[in-house]
Order: C-alpha cells, then structure tokens, then sequence
C-alpha cells in the first residue's frame, strides 16, 4: 500500500471503550483504581475523552468524588467539552458505562490503540528521514534514533514518564528503605561483593552514574570485572527465584576483549594464575579445574561487548535492546573506559566531547533505571606530585564528570610506587643507616604488596571514605582485606 493510501486510513481507535471506561468511573470511582497505574490522558484518542479522565485523577487523587455533577462546574467553560454535549455528555457517559470489572480491560485496549498510533507516527517518520539525505544525518544515526523511539513506544505503560508525584517518589524511597531493612546486609541497592564498600554505599544504585578512576597499573579493568562479575551471580542467584524479573550485567570492554576479560574472571574462580593459562604451562589436574570453573560459570548472566571504538549512543540502544529482552534483562551497566568511546561528531576539543558523553551516560542510568558504571583515566598530574593519592581535581581536565557523576571513585595501590622508589645511599650516610633504610622499604613493600584503596571521593547519597581492600595480581582479583587467601 502506498503513503497516501496509509496516510487516508484512519489511525487505531476504540472510542466506545474509552466511553464504557469513562463511564464506569464517573459511576463509581474505583474503576480509575484498575487504571490509574498504566494509563494518561493522552492516550485518549479522543482529547475530549483526555480531559475528562483528567478532571476525574485530579478529583479522585484528592480524595474528592468525581461525577457528572462535581465535574459540571469544572467543565462549565471548555468549549471542547460544550461541542461534544456539555455535561449532558458526562451524564451520558454514567449512564451508558462499563461494568466496573472491565476497566481494566477498557484501559489496556486505550493504551494498545495508542502505542498502534505512535507506532504508525514512528514509522512515517524513518520514511521521511530515510528519505532525507544529509551529511550531518548519517543512516546510523537514524536507526539509533529510531531504536532510541521504539524503545520508549515499547515501554509506554510500564515505565513512567513525565511528572511525579511527591506522594509515589516517597513512597517508592520508603519502599527501598524497606527491602534494605529485610536484607541482611542492608544492601537496597546491586551488591558489589565488597563488604565495606557494600556497608557504605548499600551497593549499586539504579539510575547513579559511578566513576571508577585511576592511573595505568592500579588496576581499574580487573576492579571492575569484579564488581561485575560478583553482581552477575547475585543476579543469577536472583533469576531462579519463581516470579523474579530477570537481571545482567552488561560490561563494554573498549580496551580488552572478551576472551582477556573471560580469561581474568576464569583465573580468578579455579585459582590459577593468568599468565600459566596464556602460556599453557599447566598439568592435568589445574586444566580439569579449569574445566570444571567454565561449567560452573557458563550461567552467570553477564554479557561482554567488546566493540571497539563504539559511540555512546550504540551503547545505549545495546542495553535498552537486554533490558527489554524479558528472557535476559539489564542490572547493570558497565563500560571500561571512558576515553575509548567515540564520538559521531567532528568536533576538535575532546574535552567538550567527554563532558557531552557523562551527561548522555547519566540520562542513559536515568531512563534504564540501572546503575552505570564507567572507567577513566586520570590526568598525568598525579605523577608530578609527591603524595600520589588521586583527587578528584584530577578529573577536570575531563570537563563535567565530577559534576554528572553521583559517585566517584579511585583506585589506588602504594605499592605501585613504593617498588620503583628503591633507596640510594646518600654521600653522608653510614652503611649502617643505609641499610636499616633498605630493611624498612622492604619490611614496607611485603607489607602492601596485597593491599589496594578504594577512594570513595565523591558520594552524592552519603559520606566519602578510604576503604581497604585486597589485590590478588596473580589473578587480577579485589576482595575484601580480611579475606584468608591461603
């Protein structure tokens, strides 16, 4: 069929359920009970009808009766209303409505005729655009844009939008306060596996954007392989349960590929190191431990993209794609790292093109509602200090992620520094001296050779905090201090 054989059709509709629907709640207001979670004026395809279910949220919300006679005066002077019959309209309406039992259905079958509606507008628009050739408007960029659309048309009804009550975002906060209360651990949030880190934050919050930074060598990739491989199997634990709305973890590697990023997570669980499995110099009983690891771990719900040069905009249309798969779904998001995502523009200053990056992954944790983890290198002003603990001034040169980022964190590992600032003898000094010198750099270096901080450095929920934690380089691992690794 043609464009204007398409275009002369009428657009999907079912006016006598929106009457029925109307009625039933100008009849007993109940009815907007069965609704009143999935359904908005505008879905209405009559804006007269809109109105109406309007005035009726707006009365019933305050407790008021809304009826033919409270909304006469309400409706007195709308001249939308005076042409569809006044408020002999609304009368009609009561007097002709659904049984109350149908509501809902009344109110899903309005909703499916909307989504038809902007289904037909979405699809006359990549028409139009596809159409529509220009340099600044690439086919790619039109189908994120488009997938970006029918994400949103897909969820219509299940995912709010627009304005929130006060009422429902307090009631949703008492909500996460209770679940923290029932866990155990008082974690509301995706547990990271880390128990002080877990204790302070109450875990992984949905819709905070969380910066994990530091310089080369501290081990920013194997931290966050571990916070995403120790959520994954909370959510895998999670997903049995009967009911349970499933959870993964999505990890974008720019930097490592899916096979290095297994191969860490493979060292870590059989307890072998990585560099005896790269070079194969393993017997038989560690390669069936090995074995025996990938069994083990071929269910855990994590999914490794390892796109390279990837544009922050096919990430989001990526995780929007495992959050709407029923089968799959999203907890988490992390992206390793920051400084490797590509911009579609042209733009020469970097700075504004990162700045314009965390505030896209910041909407991004909004609108998916899951906590986004992204990885960033930090200035080289760090190396030019004597105390090379990272501050978050070391990020400005990044423009706005300490602004945009809800949580910011550093990697830091002493030992990193304290192993190549070996003692010289100074001209003055005895052999003695030089070598109680020698003995306490030593005695230092075996005692943090193991021991790595975690800079809580911004926390916009909650206090800032240093918080010890083991490094395991054999097999690129962070866990808790106290853990016994014998």
């Amino acid at each position: 069929m043609d464009m204007d054989n398409l275009t002369a059709r009428i657009p999907p509709q079912n006016l006598e359920a929106e009457q029925a629907l109307l009625g039933a709640i100008l009849s007993n207001n109940r009815a907007f009970e069965k609704v009143s979670e999935f359904l908005r004026p505008e879905h209405f395809a009559n804006p007269v009808h809109g109105k109406i279910f309007q005035a009726c949220a707006s009365y019933i919300e305050q407790g008021r009766i809304a009826d033919p006679i409270t909304l006469k005066a309400f409706f007195a002077t709308d001249e939308d209303l005076k042409e569809a019959g006044g408020a002999e309209y609304l009368a009609r309406l009561a007097a002709a409505s659904g049984v109350i039992i149908n509501a809902y259905d009344y109110g899903r079958q309005i909703l499916d005729r909307y989504i038809r509606r902007q289904l037909i507008g979405l699809g006359t628009d990549m028409v139009n655009d596809a159409f529509t050739i220009s340099m600044d408007s690439e086919a790619s960029q039109q189908i994120e844009i488009a997938e970006k659309k029918l994400y949103r048309i897909a969820n219509e009804g299940e995912l709010d939008g627009g304005p929130v009550t006060l009422s429902a975002a307090l009631k949703e906060s008492l909500a996460a306060t209770e679940f923290a209360m029932k866990n155990p651990a008082g974690i509301s949030g995706v547990p990271t596996g880390l128990t002080e880190v877990d204790k302070l934050m109450g875990g992984l919050h949905d819709s905070d954007l969380l910066i994990l930074a530091g310089r080369p060598g501290m081990g920013k990739s194997a931290m966050a392989t571990t916070l995403a491989f120790n959520a994954a199997l909370k959510f895998e634990e999670e997903n049995k349960k009967p009911g349970a709305k499933k959870k993964s973890v999505a990890l974008f590697s720019l930097e490592m590929s899916a096979e290095q990023l297994a191969g860490r997570i493979l060292s870590a669980k059989a307890q072998i190191p990585g560099n005896l499995m790269r070079t194969g110099k393993l017997n038989n009983d560690q390669f069936d431990e090995l074995a025996a690891a990938v069994s083990l771990l071929g269910k855990v719900p994590l999914y490794v993209d390892q796109t390279p040069g990837i544009t922050v905009n096919a990430i989001m249309n990526r995780a929007r794609h495992l959050k709407n798969d029923k089968e799959k779904g999203l907890g988490l998001i992390v992206i390793d790292y920051l400084q490797l995502i590509s911009s579609p523009g042209r733009s020469e200053n970097r700075v504004q093109e990162l700045s314009e990056m965390t505030r896209t992954l910041k909407i991004m944790a909004k609108e998916l509602q899951v906590p986004v983890l992204v990885l960033s290198q930090l200035s080289r002003l760090v190396e030019q200090r004597e105390n090379k603990r990272p501050q978050l001034s070391d990020l400005r040169e990044s423009g706005s992620i300490e602004q945009d980022a809800d949580i910011v964190m550093f990697v830091f590992r002493e030992i990193y520094y304290l192993q190549n600032d070996v003692p010289k003898r100074h001209s003055n000094e005895t052999p003695e001296k030089f070598a109680l010198r020698q003995a306490e750099w030593q005695k230092k270096c075996q005692d943090i050779t193991n021991q790595a901080e975690l800079i809580i450095a911004k926390h916009r929920h909650g206090p800032c905090a240093n918080i010890k934690l083991y490094f395991n380089g054999e097999f690129g691992k962070f866990s808790n201090l106290e853990q016994d690794f014998s």
